[in-house]
């Protein structure tokens, strides 16, 4: 059991939102912070990035991947225990298959709260107010409304969940690697 969540964590660690995430509105952390130019051209940039609809986008995208990815990653743990015998491996992906339904939801169900969006925008918008200028923020701006920005918003999603499924390709053999060995030190004290 202690390996399932582990490796749900680890799927759930994957799950991450593409790097093209920017505060909607003034938020507390924002308006604390930046002149009102500042918060003007974010909103701006905000506005011509539909940056609500992309985040959106991104968490479908993700629970569409999810349960694949979830799956191969038990199976690759599972089957990289070579303590384990058949019976003990069969029995371990019998435990996933019961338990994986219930993971994929209960993610599921993260990804779609509201408010999810609402305060990862107030978290990450300000960081964008800090480290790009009030000239900077408006010629990202219009370049989100051209028509190449905007086929880069639109293929953003698909194209987060395609670099996070070949990222896990490259990960997930170390990261097994890892913890079949956590796995042996514990089992060894």
């Amino acid at each position: 059991m202690k390996n399932i969540l582990l490796a749900v964590t680890c799927a759930a660690a994957f799950a991450g939102v593409p790097s093209l995430v920017f505060a909607q509105d003034a938020a507390p952390a924002a308006a604390a912070q930046g002149s009102e130019q500042e918060r003007a051209a974010v909103k701006e940039l905000l506005a011509a990035m539909d940056v609500r609809k992309m985040m959106l986008a991104s968490f479908t995208e993700m629970e569409t991947a999810l349960p694949q990815m979830m799956r191969s990653q038990m199976t690759a743990v599972i089957n990289a225990d070579p303590t384990a015998s058949d019976e003990k491996k069969q029995a371990a992906m019998a435990r996933v298959e019961q338990v994986l339904p219930g993971a994929i939801e209960a993610i599921n169900r993260m990804f779609r709260d509201p408010a999810l969006v609402d305060e990862m925008m107030a978290e990450i918008g300000p960081l964008y107010a800090r480290n790009y200028s009030v000239a900077e923020l408006k010629e990202l701006a219009a370049f989100y409304r051209t028509p190449l920005g905007q086929k880069m918003l639109a293929l953003s999603p698909r194209l987060a969940a395609e670099s996070m499924a070949a990222g896990q390709k490259i990960v997930a053999p170390r990261l097994n690697g890892l913890m079949l060995e956590v796995m042996q030190n514990a089992q060894a004290k």
